[in-house]
Formats: structure tokens, sequence, C-alpha cells
């Protein structure tokens, strides 16, 4: 079983930072839907309750669309998405990895996904945020 341990991550500018408990060997998700795959979002999904705000909350601005089941939060302050609330898992948060340090982690296996047909691939991700 894999341990768990705080890993962090921020906006560019640092006003928006995060932490989440992951462990040392991760998967993220290159997604190529319309959204991510112009901002260059690399997921790593967490349940919601491994995931901890360490500041900015007053400076997040969200972005809907669609079902607007997903909450895309940005820093109002230099832009970048350092996490959101994912559509596939409204009950986790995805982390960008591009917004952590990698070194933190002693493996990751980048996967990619089909979120252009995302109706149909969606699924394959729901687990990701089950348990705590």
């Amino acid at each position: 079983m894999s341990t768990f341990s705080p890993k962090t991550g921020a906006c560019h500018c640092g006003a928006v930072a995060f932490e989440a408990d992951l462990p040392d060997e991760i998967e993220a998700h290159a997604c190529n839907c319309s959204m991510c795959e112009k901002v260059g979002f690399e997921h790593v999904i967490v349940p919601r309750a491994r995931f901890r705000l360490l500041r900015g909350a007053d400076k997040i601005t969200t972005y809907t669309f669609g079902t607007g089941v997903a909450k895309h939060t940005f820093c109002a302050v230099c832009g970048v998405k350092p996490f959101y609330t994912p559509r596939s898992n409204p009950d986790g948060v995805s982390l960008n990895l591009r917004c952590m340090d990698r070194a933190q982690f002693s493996s990751v296996t980048l996967t990619p996904f089909d979120g252009r047909n995302w109706e149909k691939n969606a699924g394959a991700l729901k687990h990701l945020s089950a348990g705590s």
C-alpha cells in the first residue's frame, strides 16, 4: 500500500497555494479536451479530503461552462489554474501537476486522456476521487 505525504503547489505568483496528501509515485493525466489542451493542464485527481487550500481563497476566480459541474478556478492575480473541481470527479479536486515541483515525487507517469470524447471516457477517472 502506498504511503501518503503532503505535497505542495501554487499558481505562478504564489497568491494561491495548496497542499495535498499524495504518494511519492503518481500518475497524472494529460487531457486533450478543449480546456485542458489550451491551458496545458496535467491532472492529478485526489479526494477532496486529501486537499487543503493553504492561501489565496480571496484570490480565486471561477469559470464554468457547459454543464456547470466543473469549477475551473484561477488565480485572479496571475491567471494560472493550479487546481479545480473536475466534472469527472465533482467530489474531488484535480491538481495541476505543472504547478507542483516534480522533485517532490520519486516517479511521475503522464498518461494521455481522451477528453475530446469525454462522455465515452470520463468513467475511467471516477475511482481517482474515491476514498480518503
